[in-house]
């Protein structure tokens, strides 16, 4: 409905927000005022909406689920990350908000940029499909398309510390894009083969982080019938797991550590294939156990402060978000552990959400790093041993159980 003749408003679950006509053009989302305390996730005045004339771009990796149980988690981590630092080099000028998602990531971008999206997309899920064998599904759906579905795109600006800020997105349209994606509707199609995006920046060049308190859990819930009870349920989360104490935090305070050996991930990231000769690939090694014991002796190297950087890091980690329902890993005991899933089921049993979680004994990083010297550098957390794609799983179990169970008394009633 229109609000003294100049400003629409759009009522979408508990988030009700304004259009500011005025305010939609591309420093949208650097105008936002960010907040540190992740406990306003929830609220209301956050948000903004999108401007009418920006497009939202989802991508997930095609069969995720068969790759992460082949043991090929890192590989799906870094084709999800691989879209963002794409878009990142292809509009360096550009500040857009964005959310990865373990498999896949997705972010927002004005219309004029269309073109230049999509190619930069394209050439993303060839290279990902020539390096690795993964095939990268991509859909750009215009704000007009989601608004007609009466949904909308909010995003609001969380800053985990004060050198990044992470797009947190409620309003019902991003969850609705994401399944137009797994539809094939909206499909950009793959650039030719040997064409690839610029990849500057994103390395995969730490050791799987082992957890210091039990279980690294990675968490999915959304939201069902009742808006009430999912910010109610999201709220107790929240107070669960004391979602600022850095004890959660899946990272070790003074970071993680390089990885022993040197991989053909950042090889194929570098050449857009991981066939490596055993030159490059001993050079590579060497160069891997030079920057392990750096790290672990504090050892100087020209002008890069090395205890900056990773306590930058772990500062910087996008370990928790919002993008249409709550994605956590952290860092907790198995009873802690467990009571999220017995207050998830009951929570789930009433209609107020539903949920998917997923136990592992690491977690995994990837980065993306435009220069070492600078404080901005973003770095994507997930399970080691399937993460957010497990929970993913066990979450659409949960919805097709519940549905089930409900079709059945409606039968029988």
């Amino acid at each position: 409905m229109m609000v003294d003749g100049s400003e629409q408003t759009f009522e979408i679950g508990p988030f009700e927000m304004k259009v500011d006509q005025e305010a939609q053009d591309n420093s949208f989302y650097q105008a936002l005022a960010p907040f540190d305390s992740f406990d306003d996730v929830m609220r209301r005045d956050r948000y903004r909406p999108l401007p009418d004339d920006w497009i939202i771009a989802v991508t997930d990796v095609s069969h995720s689920t068969e790759a992460v149980e082949q043991g090929r988690y890192r590989e799906v981590n870094t084709a999800g990350a691989a879209v963002l630092a794409a878009i990142s080099n292809a509009l360096p000028d550009l500040q857009f908000p964005f959310s990865f998602g373990g498999d896949g990531a997705s972010f927002a971008a004005p219309g004029t940029y269309s073109s230049i999206v999509r190619d930069t997309l394209a050439k993303t899920a060839a290279w990902a499909e020539d390096a690795f064998g993964l095939t990268l599904r991509i859909a750009v759906i215009p704000m007009a398309d989601i608004r007609a579905q009466h949904l909308d795109v909010l995003v609001a600006r969380f800053a985990p510390s004060s050198n990044v800020t992470y797009a947190m997105f409620a309003g019902g349209g991003l969850a609705w894009a994401e399944r137009k994606l797994k539809q094939g509707s909206y499909a950009v199609p793959r650039a030719p083969m040997g064409v690839m995006a610029d990849l500057t920046g994103l390395s995969c060049r730490f050791a799987p982080i082992s957890t210091k308190n039990g279980v690294i859990l990675s968490l999915i819930v959304v939201p069902r019938d009742d808006p009430t009870s999912f910010e109610e349920i999201i709220q107790e989360l929240l107070r669960m797991l004391r979602s600022d104490d850095p004890d959660l935090h899946p990272l070790p305070a003074e970071g993680p550590l390089p990885a022993w050996t040197g991989g053909d991930l950042d090889h194929a990231i570098k050449t857009g294939s991981r066939k490596i000769t055993f030159v490059t690939w001993a050079a590579e090694c060497l160069r891997s156990v030079l920057a392990r014991v750096r790290t672990q002796f504090g050892i100087p190297t020209g002008g890069f402060h090395e205890a900056r950087f990773r306590r930058e890091l772990v500062e910087n980690t996008d370990f928790r978000k919002f993008d249409d329902g709550l994605r956590m890993t952290v860092d907790c005991s198995s009873e802690l552990a467990d009571a999220i899933d017995a207050r998830l089921e009951e929570a789930q049993r009433r209609g107020a959400c539903f949920f998917g979680t997923h136990r592992q004994s690491a977690a995994n990083l990837t980065c993306f790093v435009p220069s070492p010297t600078q404080a901005n550098h973003v770095h994507f957390v997930d399970g080691a041993s399937g993460g957010y794609t497990f929970a993913s799983v066990k979450l659409k179990r949960n919805v097709a159980s519940s549905l089930g169970a409900m079709n059945k008394a409606i039968g029988t009633w």
